[in-house]
């Protein structure tokens, strides 16, 4: 990887496919958790983009579901 790539470290957003690959899930799981406003996203013109953060914020609702 050459400096003028882009690593998902210094992103501000991610794809919809990198999204699904950090999450391990398929684009149709990704799309129902976004219906269910269980996953928080952005549009930008006709792009929906991820927050790194709102990933962060699924994980940690799904490890606070899993400890009740």
């Amino acid at each position: 990887m050459t400096a003028t790539q882009t690593t998902p470290a210094n992103v501000p957003l991610l794809t919809v496919a990198e999204a699904c690959a950090t999450l391990r899930i398929s684009r149709w799981m990704f799309y129902r958790l976004v219906q269910q406003r269980q996953l928080r996203t952005v549009k930008i013109g006709s792009r929906r983009l991820v927050p790194p953060a709102a990933l962060n914020a699924y994980l940690e609702h799904l490890s606070a579901q899993e400890n009740v």
